[in-house]
């Protein structure tokens, strides 16, 4: 019997060895649940942490980085914080509501943008409509009245007419006023008088053809873009510099009007800009042209695309910019010579080579042998004097410039030209009398007031 109580002591042991044994793996699993749901909890924190944070930076750093990147391409914005900590699904989440948001934003812009160039191209137009009445009077008034004062609100009513025309054009609007083919040297002049301080702009006219015109639905667009172009040139260089125009001609790629001036000149990111304006793109919106916004490489670059033609803009010798504004053959046309041109036009500069070659007498033609008669017999005829030879003249010495005029004296040949213009239009006109005179020609008595494009 003892070995019976022996055996069932051994089992009693075993068994409680073995039920020590499963309570203690137990508790070792148990023991690693539990530290292995710590780690998922202490990681499903730190992802929500993380993504809290990025969720944050989203609305406080990303989405406006992305919105002033519109304006301001140049500018950084920032990604994804801590990426590792957030899955690929929240990710591409956040990537999305990033683009979505800059989506929005470029909607939101276009159609307040349109919005406001629908309001600013009708109130251009009636402005555009008053200041033409107001142009009209004050010609009627200069007839009437020898007063100054009205030539200076003449041009300052020009200066504000110009403003109108560019933002128009820039409202994706018509120019607002119809020409016929105008000579290019005229459609300078009437651009240099649509600018403040016109008297600093110096014009080189080097055409070959004198009679270079530039067809009629080109000729107001290149005045305006001329202007525009003029006014940056005198507004951003010394008062007391001067601004070289130059009028070239180039075989078949058309005419290059070249403005050149001394002023302060631009940065490299400044340039950069300039010449995406100029060069024309689909879309610009008037809120990225600055406050108070600078129109004047916009309403160029419109006017390029919408008529053909091209402009580029480099620093000048002279120490400013350089802005080369060229006109295609295609623009181009050639006037008849049997009209004149405006009494303030540039000629062209070879023309001062031939004046001592009309001053030379032409030679005495030879006499001719005896003729016959129908009878066959000669007759004689007198012979004409020999002439007396010529003595070489000394060399010609270069002329003194001539005085410059006083304002009386440029208000009384503005005055006679007013009239011959006046009377010139009351006859009938045939066909070929109709062309357009630029009715801003008389600009050398004008004040140098109204511009604010600084």
């Amino acid at each position: 019997m003892a070995w019976i109580v022996a055996l069932i002591a051994v089992v009693v042991a075993v068994t409680a060895v073995v039920r020590s044994q499963n309570a203690a793996r137990d508790a070792n699993v148990a023991w690693a649940r539990v530290e292995l749901a710590e780690r998922q909890a202490k990681a499903a924190d730190a992802r929500t942490t993380a993504l809290t944070d990025e969720i944050r930076q989203l609305a406080q750093k990303r989405i406006p980085a992305a919105a002033l990147a519109l304006s301001h391409p140049s500018a950084p914005v920032p990604g994804l914080r801590e990426a590792a900590d957030v899955d690929g699904g929240s990710a591409r989440l956040l990537t999305e509501a990033v683009q979505a948001a800059r989506a929005a934003v470029i909607e939101e812009r276009q159609r307040v943008d349109a919005a406001a160039r629908a309001a600013m191209r009708g109130t251009s137009a009636k402005i555009q409509s008053l200041l033409n009445q107001s142009q009209q009077l004050l010609h009627e008034l200069q007839h009437e009245y020898d007063d100054p004062r009205i030539l200076q609100l003449d041009f300052r009513n020009e200066l504000a007419l110009r403003r109108t025309q560019a933002t128009a054009v820039l409202c994706d609007a018509w120019p607002g006023l119809a020409r016929q083919n105008s000579p290019l040297v005229e459609i300078v002049l009437g651009a240099q008088s649509r600018v403040a301080g016109y008297e600093r702009i110096k014009v080189a006219n080097h055409l070959r053809d004198e009679w270079l015109a530039v067809v009629a639905r080109a000729a107001e667009p290149l005045a305006i873009a001329l202007a525009e172009l003029l006014a940056n040139a005198t507004a951003y260089s010394h008062p007391d510099t001067d601004v070289q125009v130059t009028i070239q001609q180039s075989g078949g790629r058309g005419a290059f009007l070249v403005v050149d001036d001394a002023g302060i000149g631009m940065d490299d990111d400044a340039l950069e800009r300039a010449r995406a304006l100029l060069a024309g793109p689909s879309e610009v919106l008037l809120t990225e042209l600055g406050d108070p916004p600078q129109t004047g490489f916009a309403v160029v670059g419109r006017l390029v695309v919408q008529y053909g033609l091209s402009c580029h803009i480099e620093p000048s010798p002279f120490g400013g910019m350089r802005t080369i504004l060229r006109v295609p053959a295609h623009l181009l046309t050639v006037l008849e010579d049997d009209r004149s041109l405006s009494a303030l036009a540039p000629k062209p500069v070879h023309a001062h080579t031939a004046t001592t070659a009309a001053a030379e007498p032409e030679p005495a033609a030879e006499p001719e042998p005896a003729a016959k008669e129908r009878n066959g017999l000669p007759s004689r005829r007198r012979r004409a004097p020999r002439p007396a030879p010529v003595r070489s003249a000394p060399a010609a010495t270069p002329a003194a410039p001539p005085p410059p005029r006083t304002p009386e004296q440029a208000e009384a040949s503005w005055a006679a030209l007013q009239q011959g213009t006046l009377s010139g239009r009351s006859a009938p006109a045939g066909p070929r009398e109709a062309q357009h005179h630029d009715d801003k020609d008389g600009q050398d008595d004008r004040n140098d007031q109204g511009d604010d494009e600084t």
